[in-house]
């Protein structure tokens, strides 16, 4: 996927904020700039060994300021997901994505699967429906998806 800007990838990897500078007023800007940089790491968008977009640059395009995008950088850089090459810029480090998706997995299961699964409990669904809708959503998925269809994969 190519990108417009540099950090196109960011806006468009949001599903709630497509191509949207809008910003969630319940967390920091910091903070979201630094989960929409993960996301894109973990959907392969911002790969490893591939550089961030200037901070410069990023705190144009979201007309934020240049200190909210060094915090956001920089909490990547003490989790040792990106690295910063003097004179360069900041880099994904290679194993960025599998410490992610290990961290996130972790995070989802300990955290928000007991209240998932705390909801299923209270609204009397069974695994067969769960699996049912599961299921028609994957089929939906694929036939939006025709690399998928033709693969032949869900």
């Amino acid at each position: 996927m190519e990108f417009k800007s540099c950090t196109a990838f960011i806006l468009a990897r949001e599903p709630e904020w497509p191509m949207s500078r809008q910003w969630d007023d319940n967390q920091p800007i910091y903070w979201q700039l630094r989960e929409r940089t993960v996301a894109a790491i973990l959907d392969g968008t911002l790969p490893e060994g591939e550089p961030l977009p200037s901070v410069r640059q990023v705190a144009v395009d979201f007309q934020i300021n240049p200190l909210t995008v060094s915090k956001a950088y920089q909490s990547l850089v003490d989790d040792e997901l990106v690295e910063k090459r003097r004179g360069v810029g900041m880099f994904v480090i290679e194993g960025a994505r599998d410490q992610l998706l290990a961290s996130e997995r972790d995070r989802f299961l300990n955290e928000d699967w007991p209240k998932v699964a705390a909801r299923i409990e209270q609204l009397g669904l069974s695994v067969e429906e769960l699996l049912k809708i599961l299921d028609q959503s994957s089929d939906q998925s694929n036939d939006a998806d025709p690399e998928l269809k033709a693969n032949g994969s869900h």
